[in-house]
């Protein structure tokens, strides 16, 4: 048999059903699962096989358990399960709010939308203040998602604390707790199907790690037009952390413990405001600033030069290009050289924050987070922010402060929509 059974036809099948660049797994893997499959279905033309696969749905999902790439364990990259939690306990608490709605897309074999459960049952939600959808193309990783057993493979974090709250040992697995498992909704899907957005309520975070650099330029394309259609205004997307500079829309780092933790950027300019004043650090969490007028949001916004709104837009963009390069010192640079050229910026001060906390200096972001509310006193990701930097520095009742004025900004946002 030819060592190198692919061939063209097999590999755009994958590029046309998973989107799939071949080069990215390895052609030797793919060769590896063609050549299981011309094994089982009896066939020795490669060409043939093709055709079979074309035609049948069911082969062809056979072909595509042995090309893709389903690694996960629990809580990988723990900060962003934290960061996502604070947020969706912020979104519940605003009264009358609909539950949080999450997706995750793929979904493996349930390790992160398990683990998403987890973290926001620990956050203090109850089941029905959030949802959780999770997709994929494997019907195996699915059926062993639903079973929720996990070997020690799963777990590969330092702290397990989680394991004895939410697992129990049976017969050498652990077994996942029938609320976490109930709380998710599995489903098979295909991301890059055009039509599955279609009808869907949109989502406040949308999960899609380790997917994007497995794809054709095209078919990454067509997923960021998936969840720009998926989310909410003011939704996440979660990337893998080489992602980000992937994403060819206007997006950019949306809280400090994640730099590939996205939202949509910035499309209004910023009104003009006085020069900020040094002030002490509070020893309370503040109030945040009821929302200005429509009157004088739109006088404010008439005094800034629309030159001034496109270059604080490229300052932003390019400062944000720079973070998801992992070159935070240059991105920092890069925004104290820009901050005399444009108007004082609410944006502009959180995402110095943000980048300040990234590299573990929490007094000058805590600084730039204050000199956002100065600006914009209804800035929740600036007191989310700020709640972070607290239960960073083991101040849990102030982290709980600034969470919910943050809560109570959101609700109020929410209220003029």
């Amino acid at each position: 048999m030819n060592t190198t059974p692919r061939t063209r036809d097999i590999d755009d099948l994958l590029e046309e059903w998973l989107g799939l660049d071949v080069s990215t797994v390895g052609t030797a893997a793919v060769d590896r699962a063609v050549r299981e499959r011309l094994k089982a279905t009896g066939l020795i033309d490669p060409a043939a096989y093709a055709r079979k696969a074309r035609g049948d749905t069911a082969e062809r999902d056979l072909l595509v358990e042995g090309v893709i790439v389903a690694e996960s364990w629990f809580f990988r990259d723990r900060q962003v399960f934290e960061f996502v939690a604070d947020v969706a306990a912020t979104r519940a608490a605003v009264p009358g709010r609909r539950p949080v709605r999450i997706l995750c897309a793929p979904s493996a074999s349930g390790e992160e939308p398990y683990s998403l459960a987890m973290a926001l049952f620990d956050a203090g939600l109850t089941a029905e203040q959030f949802a959780i959808d999770a997709i994929d193309i494997s019907r195996r990783s699915l059926a062993r998602a639903a079973a929720g057993r996990y070997s020690a493979n799963a777990f590969r974090n330092a702290d397990l604390a989680f394991r004895d709250r939410w697992f129990a040992a049976e017969a050498g697995q652990a077994v996942l707790d029938r609320r976490i498992r109930d709380q998710v909704r599995f489903a098979w899907a295909n991301l890059l199907d055009p039509v599955f957005a279609d009808g869907r309520e949109p989502y406040d975070v949308v999960f899609c790690r380790n997917l994007l650099i497995y794809l054709t330029p095209a078919a990454r394309r067509q997923v960021e037009r998936q969840i720009d259609r998926l989310l909410l205004p003011d939704g996440l997307v979660v990337l893998g952390a080489a992602e980000p500079p992937i994403m060819q829309g206007d997006w950019i780092p949306a809280g400090s413990a994640s730099l590939f933790t996205l939202h949509r950027g910035v499309h209004a300019p910023a009104p003009l405001a006085r020069p900020v004043a040094k002030r002490p650090r509070p020893t309370t969490a503040p109030r945040a600033a009821p929302p200005a007028s429509p009157h004088r949001q739109a006088a404010a916004a008439a005094l800034l030069p629309e030159a001034a709104a496109a270059d604080l837009e490229r300052v932003l963009a390019e400062a944000g290009r720079l973070a998801n390069a992992g070159r935070l010192a240059d991105a920092l640079a890069h925004c104290e050289q820009s901050r005399p050229l444009v108007p004082p910026s609410p944006e502009l001060f959180f995402l110095m924050g943000m980048l300040h906390q990234s590299a573990g200096d929490l007094d000058r972001a805590e600084g730039c987070f204050h000199k956002t509310l100065y600006l914009d006193g209804g800035h929740e990701e600036a007191l989310l922010a700020l709640a972070l930097v607290a239960r960073q520095r083991g101040d849990l009742a102030m982290a709980e402060q600034y969470r919910q004025s943050a809560a109570r900004a959101l609700a109020r946002k929410e209220e003029t929509r």
